[in-house]
């Protein structure tokens, strides 16, 4: 009877690992632990705001609308809790990304206002905490690759057969993933036009007698 009971027992474990069922379990844990290092690496960049804000404001005080919009860009990130549920569900996911999305915007526009003020790009706080968010901006990048990878590597697993059979059984569905559209698309450079036709200056007239020229340059 135990013989019997073992033998049941060894079948089905046979059967749940051809049909990827520990392909799933490991693919779950690879993407879990590729998603803590994504957030980890977002509140990292988070955690500079505050401070890079500040030493702005020090600076160019009256830039309030960009100042501002990084702040609330970064309240927006705050307010989602993202959670290891939240990779599961693609709405959440969505919300999570176009927040993202929109500090990086944001901080993008606030280091391009620096670059009109020469004290403050010369000021020793504001060199570290840039040094800080290229180095952050860096890891998040990597970060979001190996999320990308062990998704995609899941997300195959899910859908190909005979997997896909124990994917139904056990309700495994593919995990959301990154997109670069929205983000491009917010971090494209306004254009300059420098097609305008060019005023010219008016020349003066000669001065009576015909002695007077005009002065170089003109």
């Amino acid at each position: 009877m135990r013989i019997g009971i073992f033998a049941f027992f060894a079948i089905i474990v046979s059967l749940l690992s051809g049909c990827g069922y520990n392909t799933f379990q490991t693919g779950d844990e690879a993407v879990k632990s590729a998603w803590s290092e994504v957030i980890n690496q977002y509140q990292r960049r988070a955690d500079l705001v505050p401070n890079l804000v500040s030493t702005v404001q020090g600076y160019a005080s009256h830039e309030k609308d960009v100042l501002t919009q990084v702040t609330q860009a970064r309240a927006q990130v705050g307010g989602i809790q993202a959670t290891p549920e939240l990779i599961n569900n693609p709405e959440a996911f969505a919300k999570f990304q176009q927040a993202q999305a929109g500090l990086s915007s944001a901080l993008s526009r606030l280091l391009v206002v620096a670059e009109n003020y020469p004290n403050l790009k010369a000021d020793a706080s504001f060199r570290d905490l840039q040094a800080q968010l290229e180095g952050t901006e860096n890891r998040i990048t990597v970060a979001r690759n190996r999320y990308i990878k062990s998704v995609e590597a899941f997300n195959v697993s899910v859908r190909t057969f005979p997997n896909n059979l124990t994917a139904m059984i056990f309700g495994y569905q593919i995990k959301p993933n990154f997109s670069v559209e929205n983000e491009k698309a917010i971090s494209v450079a306004p254009k300059v036009d420098f097609s305008a036709p060019v005023k010219q200056k008016a020349v003066p007239a000669p001065v009576e007698g015909g002695k007077g020229t005009p002065p170089p340059g003109y």
